[in-house]
């Protein structure tokens, strides 16, 4: 078989194309749930910062 022949059977194929597809949705999804993690970890640290602001103003009063 030709190189030629083979090049345009492969150009032609689409069998990949759904595995691209995955891929590409997957990394998408792996990106939202890293900008949704730093989101609210940087909240719940935060939060954690100012309640142990509030404990230990709480302690100095007694």
């Amino acid at each position: 078989m030709k190189f030629s022949l083979k090049m345009k059977r492969f150009a032609r194929d689409e069998d990949g194309a759904v595995t691209v597809d995955w891929v590409v949705l997957t990394a998408a999804i792996v990106g939202l749930a890293v900008i949704a993690f730093n989101s609210i970890e940087t909240s719940t640290s935060n939060l954690a910062t100012g309640i142990a602001a509030d404990i230990t103003a709480v302690g100095a009063d007694e």
